[in-house]
């Protein structure tokens, strides 16, 4: 089983630092800087060989050179967005896998966020890094794709092991849980939820990750019929003030 670390950094954004034990490689997903990485990588004594890069914005692959220069690391990330992330090394696409040791993840492409957004889904210890495409309780907004590219990839998402635990790159819970509780103020898991979450924030501690049974049950993206309902709370959402 491979061990993560949740690194804050930037307002809102979480760096995951990902260790397989038995190999001792370690790998960072989406670092937005370097130096509070290479701060908890070493003062766990693991050394950094890789970095995973879901897309191209820049608190997601800000720390790639850095890193690169104090770990001789290699740079994984989408072939779509290659001329975006001048620090790739290894190109992937849809179908493409990547290891970490002996963990296999395959990636998916899920554009909308951004044109070559891709997560990275690793069967074996029942996870998915998704960068910016699924959010708790949200999803990301359409810079560069459709809603009907997003609600392919939260209805694809959504097939997945309800177990699968859901690492995404943002702690937005707060703000979407009470998107959500506009939308659907009669479902009492979302209440549930949402007292859950409050109380945590509160706390100062994190609501991520996720799991891909509570979005089903609470997330109004991945509860909606068709591309254009989507559409609609995605639009709703963007002008929504909690």
């Amino acid at each position: 089983m491979v061990e993560i670390v949740r690194i804050p950094v930037l307002s809102d954004n979480y760096v995951w630092l990902v260790h397989e034990p038995e190999s001792r490689e370690t790998m960072v997903v989406d670092p937005s800087v370097a130096e509070p990485v290479l701060a908890e990588a070493e003062a766990r004594g693991w050394r950094i060989g890789q970095i995973w890069n879901t897309h191209w914005h820049p608190d997601h692959t800000g720390g790639n050179q850095a890193i690169k220069d104090a770990t001789g690391c290699l740079v994984t990330g989408p072939a779509a967005e290659a001329a975006r992330i001048p620090t790739l090394d290894v190109q992937v696409a849809e179908g493409d896998t990547v290891t970490l040791g002996g963990i296999v993840a395959d990636v998916i492409e899920v554009p909308a966020h951004t044109a070559g957004h891709i997560a990275f889904h690793l069967p074996s210890q029942e996870l998915i890094f998704v960068g910016d495409t699924l959010f708790a309780m949200g999803c990301g907004r359409l810079f560069e794709g459709t809603a009907e590219q997003m609600h392919s990839n939260l209805q694809r998402l959504a097939q997945l092991p309800p177990q699968t635990r859901v690492y995404c790159a943002h702690e937005y819970t707060l703000s979407n849980g009470r998107f959500a509780l506009s939308v659907e103020p009669q479902n009492e898991q979302l209440v549930q939820r949402m007292a859950q979450v409050e109380a945590a924030r509160a706390a100062g501690e994190a609501t991520v990750p996720t799991t891909i049974a509570l979005e089903r049950a609470t997330n109004p993206f991945l509860r909606v019929s068709s591309a254009d309902e989507l559409a609609a709370r995605r639009q709703a959402k963007d002008n929504f003030r909690s």
